[in-house]
């Protein structure tokens, strides 16, 4: 069975005085992936850019880079379309213990995207953290298998963090977070990260869609008002990578719809760029994704 989705997003900023030429690297645009597939839609820019480029970034993420040779007040960028995302079929779990998990990534040749090797040592925006790795220890039993730690750690974090959007910044810290135990989806994402990374096992951060609406009688799901954030470990060859949402404490389902796939929010960011301004701006950040 499959759903079909319509997506809109738009991320707007206004500028308190006319900013100048701007350069922006966008990743926006959901993957073509097995069992999600984009039927139509556009990244676009208001006003049009002076020039633009679409690629795909070292991960395979779709990329859209706009420049903007004219003073800007506001500007906005926004994806409309129209996704379809199978239902994923729950499996068995295929994943070896914990301990045999070292051996199995040692197998493992390819320095390909999909390999596993980049999503296993510190990133950009997660160096090791020891008070997140002894957490990560206390929470598990020896005898678990790869996939049954990977939700162990997701269901304690769901459990002891507090969901507010008011208590961290897109640059907050996963340390900062954990010490906390608040935050949004971008926080638990990392602390997660960083707590499997700290047992061995490789993990990366995926950005993008959650279903605003729940189906009746189903509670409304965190992190549905912007771009969310979950997770992507890999169980070893046999299992390979599964996806976890922590903040709901979940597998992603077909309410995911996955847009870029990193080592951490820095890999997958959006938005980010370059442009000459002064004072201050004004972000805002719209999302609706509505079953058809």
């Amino acid at each position: 069975m499959s759903q079909l989705y319509d997506i809109s997003l738009r991320i707007t900023y206004e500028y308190a005085h006319p900013a100048g030429a701007s350069r922006t690297l966008l990743r926006i645009l959901p993957r073509a992936l097995q069992g999600q597939q984009l039927l139509s839609g556009a990244v676009t820019a208001d006003p049009a850019p002076s020039w633009r480029r679409e690629g795909k970034d070292f991960f395979g993420n779709p990329t859209c880079e706009m420049a903007h040779d004219m003073p800007l007040s506001e500007i906005a960028f926004a994806f409309s379309g129209r996704v379809r995302k199978a239902r994923p079929v729950a499996g068995l779990d295929l994943s070896g213990g914990l301990g045999a998990l070292a051996q199995e990534l040692a197998g493992v040749r390819s320095i390909g995207p999909e390999s596993p090797h980049h999503f296993l040592g510190a990133s950009p925006r997660l160096p090791a953290a020891p008070e997140i790795a002894a957490f990560a220890r206390d929470t598990l039993s020896s005898a678990l298998s790869v996939r049954a730690a990977i939700e162990a750690i997701s269901h304690r974090l769901h459990s002891e963090f507090a969901f507010d959007p008011e208590a961290t910044e897109v640059t907050t810290a996963a340390i900062e977070a954990f010490r906390a135990r608040r935050g949004v989806c971008q926080d638990i994402s990392h602390v997660m990260i960083t707590a499997l990374r700290s047992l061995g096992i490789p993990a990366g951060y995926v950005s993008g869609f959650l279903r605003t609406l729940p189906p009746e009688g189903q509670p409304r799901l965190e992190g549905a008002d912007a771009m969310h954030a979950w997770v992507r470990a890999w169980c070893g060859v046999e299992l390979g990578w599964v996806e976890i949402d922590p903040t709901n404490d979940m597998f992603a389902g077909a309410d995911h719809v996955t847009v870029a796939y990193g080592r951490d929010y820095s890999d997958v960011a959006p938005t980010r760029g370059s442009l000459r301004s002064e004072g201050s701006h004004v972000t805002t950040h719209f999302v609706d994704m509505v079953p058809v």
